[in-house]
């Protein structure tokens, strides 16, 4: 938040008391407040959400006696937004000016009446740079809210779940708001502000070259807040473990070692934070029929000798659905593969891929031979035996 929003704000008003507020009137409002508008008491309300973050920063000035004292010297100097100059300004009336340049700093930074010499030069970050711990132009010490952690579980599919889809119960612990303090980490819900990271969570070291690394605060372990009276259930984190079982839908089509991603589902942010994401990886199982290959369905179909010589027409099963007749051409070989169209798996538009069938000439064991059967093939061996199905096989093999 820029320097601007702070000096136009009126923290006062925020949480409800006079100007000459004591600081134990002004502790006293801020907790009152708190507890009525925590995210964690009013989930889902995001006006909620956006009043606790305006009384968190409210209390972040005010509950600080410097930071408090600059404020209402920076409030006294700027009135709600405009300037007046003093008799020798000229003109009499509202000193406008753009404090975009005010806070910049440099030959920008200086701006003079209608008729008046008077300007600040390089700005005047500086001059609130107490109030705000920005050295000129860096970051408000307000805490930011801080995301949910991500979480990752496993989840098993049978092979028709996988390609039709399913409602799952997935059981999953991870770390929440604790309850005892409302996720503030303190037993009287009143951390204050780590001094370390002033309310960032992250400090940042010198990285050589002029470069600067960033790192978790270690003193606040990241949550930009330190308890003043740590929480007995949580030490002070702010976090407990809990566990929940939330009905997840995997959506139709997915594959075996794939991870699909549920925005919004993870662990609980803090202080209005967003939550995580929840990171599901799919193990399918095998089917004793059916494989899979991308949105196609792929299906082995044993056929007669005859039906592949003389052609017919073979009836095979779906996945879940009625069987369907696929018609086999005259002089069809082993191996060849053919295709039942929209009776694969589930693609993202809704559409189904294709059920990739492919023939196997069974042949009949001997046992399995009736007298006729015999009869029948001695007969068809005599009448083919003039034809020599490996003379290509021979010619290819000279030609190499």
């Amino acid at each position: 938040m820029s320097t601007k929003d702070f000096i136009e704000k009126d923290y006062y008003k925020v949480l409800g008391v006079p100007k000459d507020a004591t600081d134990a009137e002004i502790k006293k409002a801020y907790r009152k407040l708190a507890r009525e508008n925590h995210p964690d008491a009013n989930k889902g309300n995001e006006k909620a959400e956006e009043r606790f973050k305006e009384i968190s920063e409210a209390n972040d000035v005010l509950g600080d006696p410097k930071k408090r004292k600059e404020y209402d010297e920076a409030r006294a100097l700027f009135g709600n937004g405009g300037f007046r100059p003093g008799p020798g300004g000229g003109g009499g009336g509202t000193f406008n000016f753009d404090l975009g340049d005010l806070f910049g700093g440099g030959p920008q930074g200086q701006s003079q009446g209608q008729g008046g010499s008077g300007g600040f030069g390089g700005g005047i970050g500086d001059v609130f740079g107490g109030l705000f711990n920005r050295g000129g132009a860096g970051a408000g010490t307000r805490v930011q809210p801080r995301r949910g952690q991500d979480i990752e579980s496993e989840v098993s599919l049978s092979f028709t779940e996988a390609v039709d889809g399913a409602t799952v119960p997935l059981r999953m612990s991870s770390q929440s708001p604790c309850k005892a303090c409302s996720g503030t980490g303190d037993k009287n819900g009143t951390p204050r502000v780590c001094p370390t990271c002033v309310g960032t969570g992250q400090v940042s070291r010198g990285g050589g070259g002029g470069f600067s690394l960033t790192d978790p605060c270690v003193d606040c372990k990241g949550r930009g807040l330190i308890a003043e009276t740590p929480c007995e259930v949580c030490k002070g984190s702010g976090r407990a473990k809990s566990s929940r079982t939330m009905q997840v839908r995997i959506p139709a089509g997915v594959s075996d070692g794939q991870r699909i991603r549920l925005r919004g589902k993870g662990a609980p942010g803090e202080r209005g934070g967003p939550a995580g994401d929840l990171y599901v990886v799919v193990h399918v199982d095998t089917h004793p029929v059916f494989g899979r290959k991308g949105d196609n369905l792929t299906v082995t179909v044993p056929v007669t000798f005859t039906e592949a010589t003389l052609g017919g027409e073979v009836k095979l099963p779906t996945l879940g659905g009625p069987s369907v007749t696929l018609k086999l051409p005259p002089g069809t070989p082993n191996g060849r593969t053919m295709r039942a169209r929209g009776k694969g798996a589930v693609r993202k538009d809704g559409t189904r891929g294709d059920l990739l069938v492919t023939v196997e000439v069974a042949v009949p064991q001997e046992q399995d031979l009736t007298d006729e059967a015999r009869s029948a093939l001695e007969s068809f061996r005599k009448a083919t035996e003039d034809t020599d199905v490996r003379a290509e096989l021979f010619q290819a093999a000279k030609g190499a």
